[in-house]
């Protein structure tokens, strides 16, 4: 896609955010009979005329020896002429200052009454533009960035056009920055290697965004330690979930088991009638065509493997949903491979088949849906610990029976009232999206992989507290897509997964699954406790609350 200027004021689509600027006040200028370049020109020949004409003359009765004072008419014409032509330059020399005084009281006078008149007429008004800052250096960027701001030059093409990635991302910057008239001076632009994400992470780069990164832990997981990163711009978050870990790991740590590791894609076909639909669904479903299906499906990938195939209906649509694992890949490219060669394997015997999409949403996708509930998508994890009753009283500062009355009504019936589909936790899309922001995960696949549902149990007499969290749809990889950049990169070596397992493919994956469970069970367990102890709005008010005097700053 490419850059699009901004509309005009009158443009209907954005009647209320848009709004023209203050009318322009009068110049003195205005008041001349002519245009003001033909008003400079009499002048300055009118000056140098009669200046050199009294000058002649002067000399000539200096020479004859005829007083000064005696003038003629001629003469005494020129004298006017002169002071009358050395006063109007003296104005045109002044007049830019005096104009721009006067041009910039009144202005801010008519900005005032505009944004009064906005205010009474009950209008949205945005805030004067930063000014523009340009980074370009060159002659030639220049005219680079005056073609893409023209339409000469597509802003998608400059980074093959110019084989310079920096460079592109530079001028785009500034031919976006002059289309909108809006600063992105904020932005950063520098200490970014744009050729890491050429053709795999961001197209059309302008910048990039800074997210603090804060660390949890150490989390005490299936007997060894890690110390979670954590992408966040929300207060409180980390620090819970550090306490979360502290409290688990004075336990004794917590444990984890993996259910299931399959990722899903399901195109939907048509035929001519249910009849035909049904017959494919049959040989999808039938144990004996497996085998051929799973050969053809594991052409795509040496780590692809076939695992099972579900189908639905929906008249004579057909839906199938492929399941396969992915070795340390999220797997969404191996596994949409290996279904273009099934659906053109199954061409053959089904000529009448229409591929209508090679996703038809019963994957399902970065998107809430029950089937990733019920069947998973991802790794399906369990986590559990028991938190000793000491640990509850002196690190989370409340009891047993508060956390699991708390947990009934608040994530269980609660979330049972409001309807949930997979909400039936506190909280546990927040540490799913920090480590996955953190670690070069898909943030949009944060919709299926936050389904959890937290339980709680008093234990050994009532006196300790267990707890497990039951995730069956985490969808995370240690290879491709954003987990190749260097700060992403640098946080799954932290935790010890970086890359692929040679050993075991698939297992380094797998540990970043349990990881965000456990951290998640940590995350819970927190929050949970505040909320019982009725230290919730305290703790962020400490936390989540600048105390900086912004009007100093």
């Amino acid at each position: 896609m490419d850059l699009h200027r901004r509309p005009h004021d009158g443009d209907a689509a954005v009647p209320l955010r848009r709004h023209k600027s203050p009318p322009s006040s009068p110049k003195a200028s205005d008041a001349l009979p002519l245009p003001l370049y033909l008003t400079n020109a009499v002048f300055f020949t009118l000056f140098f005329s009669v200046a050199y004409f009294l000058l002649h003359r002067w000399r000539d009765k200096i020479r004859s020896s005829t007083p000064l004072h005696v003038v003629t008419f001629s003469e005494l014409a020129a004298i006017l002429s002169l002071i009358a032509s050395f006063i109007y330059l003296l104005g045109f020399f002044g007049i830019d200052f005096v104009q721009s005084f006067i041009s910039r009281s009144s202005n801010d006078a008519v900005w005032e009454d505009h944004i009064n008149h906005a205010v009474h007429q009950q209008i949205p008004i945005l805030p004067p533009p930063e000014p523009l800052i340009s980074s370009i250096s060159t002659e030639e960027d220049e005219e680079i960035v005056n073609s893409v701001v023209e339409g000469k030059t597509p802003s998608y093409s400059l980074e093959s056009r110019l084989g310079d990635c920096r460079r592109a991302a530079a001028i785009r910057r500034e031919a976006l920055q002059r289309m909108t008239g809006r600063s992105l001076q904020s932005l950063p632009l520098e200490g970014f290697d744009y050729e890491s994400i050429l053709g795999q992470c961001c197209e059309m780069p302008v910048g990039y965004v800074q997210i603090p990164v804060g660390v949890a832990g150490p989390l005490l997981l299936d007997g060894f330690e890690y110390t979670v990163p954590m992408a966040t711009t929300e207060g409180c978050l980390v620090a819970s979930t550090n306490r979360g870990c502290k409290a688990i790991y004075a336990s004794g740590g917590a444990s984890s088991v993996i259910l299931k590791d399959g990722m899903s894609r399901a195109p939907v076909v048509r035929f001519s009638t249910a009849k035909r639909a049904a017959q494919l669904k049959f040989f999808l479903e039938d144990p004996l065509n497996f085998d051929t299906l799973a050969l053809v499906f594991n052409r795509s990938s040496r780590f692809a493997t076939l695992q099972r195939i579900q189908c639905t209906m929906a008249g004579k649509n057909l839906y199938m949903r492929f399941t396969c694992s992915t070795g340390d890949a999220m797997g969404m490219n191996m596994v949409s491979k290996g279904v273009q060669n099934v659906l053109d394997f199954l061409q053959n015997d089904f000529p009448d088949m229409d591929i209508i999409g090679i996703s038809g949403n019963f994957c399902s996708d970065k998107k809430p849906a029950a089937v990733n509930w019920i069947e998973g998508r991802g790794k399906s994890v369990v986590c559990e610990a028991i938190i000793k009753e000491e640990v509850v009283e002196k690190v989370l500062k409340t009891n047993v029976a508060a956390l699991v009355e708390l947990n009934m009504l608040k994530n269980l019936v609660g979330s049972a009232v409001a309807g949930a589909l997979g909400g039936y936790n506190a909280h546990a899309s927040n540490i799913v999206s920090a480590i996955f922001i953190a670690t070069g995960q898909d943030p949009a696949q944060n919709v299926e992989s936050s389904h959890c549902i937290t339980m709680m149990e008093a234990v050994n007499d009532g006196r300790d507290l267990h707890i497990s969290v039951t995730m069956p749809s985490i969808e995370v990889g240690t290879v491709g897509g954003g987990t190749q950049l260097a700060s992403q990169s640098a946080c799954l070596n932290l935790l010890g997964v970086k890359g692929s397992s040679k050993d075991s493919p698939g297992s380094n994956s797998r540990l970043l699954a349990t990881i965000v469970a456990g951290s998640v069970l940590a995350g819970e367990l927190s929050l949970m406790s505040a909320i019982a102890a009725g230290q919730l709005v305290k703790s962020h008010m400490k936390y989540n609350r600048s105390s900086k005097n912004v009007c100093q700053m």
